[in-house]
């Protein structure tokens, strides 16, 4: 397929790639040129100088940006994909964002017969490197469908949720989740510690049971030895926990664990610890104890 993809960052260059090396056709647009040129040597793929000139001929356009300000510079600007693309193509925006916007840039799309879904991920850079992120979906199925068979060149799993803006919707619940789960862990370990447990005995033991997660399998030993360099940077959760939480001022919903993290989250940056991973929540515990 002919297709493009607007934005390189740590998640969207290699997600690009893994579309180069599924033998699709990809034009590539990043506000840093340098990188582009980069990915275009390491993937043998071609460069646009803006996002409308990226999606000329794409059958698909993929953006993956930073947040609801950057989604509507790149799709609805005046250089923007929308001003670029043809009637009948699709937009696939993987940014984390808003529902709002979601909305917004479909209704921009829909008067131009072009498709639309918001697809955010799950899985971090590691995800996109591997081509094993999680995808969660808003939009019409039959775009969905069309769509789908590029999108699993970096997918394991690739979900239809609901109607555009349900992507994002299912990605404010996936950080509800993960803040709840990291705290939970941090003062765990914290507790652990400080009760004078063998605490590879302890995850051990109950990694086996009710209180297993993810981020105990794979962050517990990096917690406990105060390394924080993997995975998604509080400031990036922080982001992602703001829109969660202005989306539930909105339908009424309660989250008064989410905007405690949150808060938890604001001491860690605090502490300069912004670009560090979120499951950094133990280190704040640590150092006020």
């Amino acid at each position: 397929m002919q297709l493009a993809f607007v934005g390189l960052g740590v998640m969207g260059f290699p997600m690009a790639g893994h579309l180069a090396a599924a033998g699709h056709d990809v034009t590539v647009y990043n506000r840093t040129a340098a990188k582009a040129d980069t990915w275009c040597k390491r993937h043998h793929g071609s460069r646009a100088t803006t996002p409308a000139k990226a999606v000329e001929a794409a059958e698909i356009a993929f953006c993956c940006v930073g947040n609801d300000d950057d989604v509507r510079a790149v799709i609805l600007g005046a250089d923007g994909v929308l001003s670029g693309i043809e009637a009948g193509a699709i937009i696939v925006d993987h940014t984390t964002a808003s529902a709002v916007i979601a909305r917004e840039v479909h209704a921009a799309a829909a008067k131009k017969d072009v498709g639309f879904l918001d697809a955010p991920l799950s899985g971090g850079q590691a995800g996109a490197e591997n081509g094993q992120l999680t995808i969660m979906t808003g939009g019409d199925r039959g775009v969905f469908e069309r769509a789908l068979p590029a999108m699993q060149s970096y997918a394991k799993a690739c979900t239809l949720i609901g109607p555009v803006g349900s992507g994002q919707l299912a990605k404010m619940v996936n950080q509800i989740c993960i803040a709840g789960v990291v705290q939970g862990l941090s003062e765990a370990l914290h507790f652990a510690k400080r009760a004078g447990l063998d605490v590879e005995a302890v995850i051990g033991a109950i990694s086996k049971g009710a209180a297993q997660s993810w981020q105990m399998e794979n962050r517990w030993k990096t917690m406990v030895a105060d390394r924080f360099e993997f995975g998604f940077a509080v400031e990036w959760m922080r982001k992602d926990l703001k829109i969660a939480l202005e989306e539930a001022s909105r339908n009424g919903a309660k989250l008064e664990m989410t905007a405690l993290v949150d808060s938890f989250y604001a001491q860690v940056e605090e502490m300069g610890g912004s670009r560090w991973d979120t499951s950094s929540l133990i280190r704040r515990l640590e150092l006020g104890s």
